[in-house]
C-alpha cells in the first residue's frame, strides 16, 4: 500500500507517517501545497490523507485537480471541528471520507484501508485469484489453504500483481509502488527481479500455477492462465 500525507502540522504528519512505516506501508508526505500538487502530478497512491487547511493553497483545489485529470486515487480528508462545510464541500467534490481533528491513529488507519479496498476489490477483507488466497487486514497468503511465508514487499508485489492482473507493468512503476519516491535512488531494477523470483519460487512450491510472465523490454504481467 502507498500512501501521501499532506499535513503541514509537523507532530501529526511525523506521526502518521512513523505509524504506517512501521507496518511496510510506503509512506510519503506533502508539507504544504505546492508539494502535494507536484507529488500528485508524478506519482498514484492508494490513498491520499489531505489536510484541507494547508500553507499557500487549498486542500479542495487537491481534490479538484484529482479529479480533472481522473486519477483513481482514494483521498480521506482530516480537518478540524469547526469546518463542516469544508468537509462537505470535499466530500461533493470526489473525496471518500472524512476524520475530524484530533483522532487515533488506529481510526486513521481503519479510514485508509476501508478506503483502499472499497476502490481496489470493493470492499472484500480477502482476495482469491485460483488457488492463491490473500487475507487483506491479516496480510496473509495461502495456497489450497496453505500458508505460504512472505515478506511485506513480496506480500505487496503479489496484491499488486492480482490487482492489475492480465496487464503489463512496466518496472519503473512496480518499483514506484513498492519504493515511492525512493526508487530514484536506485541504480538498476534488479531488486524487483529478485522479489519476483522469490514470490513465484515460494507460490509454485506451495502448489500453485506459475502465473507471472516477463514481457521483453516492457516489464512482468500476472496472467489469468498459467504461463507457459
Amino acid at each position: 500500500m502507498k500512501l501521501l500525507v499532506v499535513e503541514d502540522e509537523a507532530g501529526l504528519r511525523d506521526s502518521i507517517r512513523e505509524y504506517f512505516t512501521e507496518e511496510g506501508t510506503i509512506c510519503e508526505v506533502a508539507v504544504d501545497f505546492e508539494a502535494a500538487v507536484q507529488k500528485i502530478s508524478v506519482y498514484r497512491y492508494d490513498c491520499i490523507i489531505l489536510d484541507i487547511s494547508l500553507p499557500q493553497g487549498s486542500g479542495l483545489d487537491v481534490i479538484r485537480m484529482l479529479k480533472a485529470a481522473r486519477h483513481p486515487d482514494g483521498v480521506l480528508i482530516v480537518s478540524a471541528k469547526n469546518s463542516l462545510d469544508d468537509r462537505l464541500l470535499g466530500l461533493n467534490l470526489g473525496a471518500d471520507d472524512y476524520l475530524t481533528k484530533p483522532f487515533h491513529l488506529s481510526e486513521l488507519k481503519a479510514r485508509v484501508m476501508a478506503i483502499v479496498r472499497r476502490k481496489s476489490f470493493d470492499g472484500q477483507q480477502s482476495v482469491e485469484f485460483k488457488e492463491i488466497k490473500m487475507d487483506l487486514p491479516a496480510k496473509t497468503v495461502t495456497v489450497h489453504d496453505i500458508p505460504v511465508k512472505v515478506t511485506r514487499t513480496e506480500y505487496n508485489l503479489l496484491l499488486y500483481f492480482i490487482a492489475n492482473k492480465d496487464k503489463v507493468i512496466s518496472k519503473t512503476a512496480i518499483a514506484e509502488h513498492l519504493w515511492g519516491d525512493e526508487m530514484d535512488i536506485a541504480d538498476n531494477f534488479d531488486f524487483i527481479y529478485s522479489h519476483i523470483k522469490n514470490i513465484r519460487k515460494k507460490l509454485v512450491e506451495a502448489g500453485s500455477k506459475d502465473y507471472i510472465v516477463a514481457v521483453y523490454g516492457m516489464g512482468y504481467k500476472f496472467m489469468e492462465h498459467e504461463a507457459i
